[in-house]
């Protein structure tokens, strides 16, 4: 990702000409002839040498750090999409923003009430299962008997022998090492995280062939993605997953999708209705 420097220079300089110095707290006092702030009074806002800044301004300047760009960021007030926009020009991945945590987002409520016409279920980018609709749970099982700490698809997936019957044994090893290299993605986002910690530390302790799949360090994000199913009553049963992340991609909506002209599937899961269990399947993944 490389500086493009004339445009980096140019959004600094009209961003710096939209504010007042009423907007940075400073006194606009007389004699200002040019609109805005000064180029001098938001090196000082940022703390920086108001030379750099003018080299920066005349697409001059080395690459700025990410230290350098969070001064600017709040030197010219610059909203999240701005400082987005400031971080890509200057070559740089822009910052997460805030995470959702277990709080569910209004907006992935709305979107699992709306949707009550196919599966839906609300996943952290650890694997939590944080919510699912009744299609979801007629599909997958209730979440309501099993303790919160252990309602990830991952953790399941590994010690739980009883959750692979629900798909085909040939996809068994391929499914693993997409769980673990989409886990090692989320880890890698959160950084130094608690409940990342606790949840590696716990696969590790409890499944050997975990371990040996995180030992490989693959990674892959799971966006879109086949799902084929062995269902007690439907039998082997085939939805499209498609996957909508919140800003942070620490929430995941997941909605399943039955491919051109399986809606058989569906019909049969709304006859079955919410209140359907079978055995282990509660948070298939």
């Amino acid at each position: 990702m490389g500086i493009h420097r004339d445009d980096l220079a140019d959004f600094l300089r009209r961003s710096r000409e939209r504010l007042t110095p009423r907007d940075v707290g400073l006194v606009e006092g007389p004699r200002r002839r040019t609109p805005g702030l000064r180029r001098e009074e938001v090196a000082a806002l940022a703390g920086m040498s108001a030379d750099y800044y003018m080299r920066l301004e005349q697409a001059r300047s080395p690459q700025p750090s990410g230290q350098v760009l969070s001064a600017l960021t709040h030197a010219l007030r610059l909203t999240a999409d701005e400082r987005d926009h400031l971080y890509l020009l200057a070559g740089h991945r822009p910052p997460e923003g805030a995470r959702a945590g277990e709080y569910l987002r209004p907006g992935m409520l709305y979107l699992l009430d709306r949707l009550d016409g196919v599966p839906v279920q609300v996943l952290s980018d650890l694997g939590d299962v944080l919510a699912q609709n009744d299609m979801a749970q007629a599909l997958f099982g209730c979440v309501c008997t099993v303790a919160q700490e252990d309602r990830n698809i991952v953790l399941r997936w590994f010690t739980e022998p009883d959750v692979r019957n629900h798909f085909a044994a040939e996809e068994h090893d391929e499914h693993s090492r997409q769980l673990v290299a989409d886990l090692r993605a989320a880890v890698a986002r959160r950084g130094d995280d608690a409940a990342a910690r606790t949840l590696v530390t716990r696969l590790r302790a409890a499944s050997a062939e975990f371990v040996t799949l995180w030992d490989r360090h693959e990674v892959a994000v799971r966006r879109s993605h086949p799902y084929r199913l062995m269902h007690p009553e439907l039998g082997r049963i085939e939805f499209d997953c498609e996957v909508l992340a919140t800003p942070a991609a620490d929430q995941r909506l997941r909605v399943f999708t039955p491919p051109p002209g399986g809606t058989e599937a569906l019909d049969t899961l709304r006859v079955l209705g919410p209140q359907h269990r079978h055995g282990t399947a509660a948070t298939r993944t």
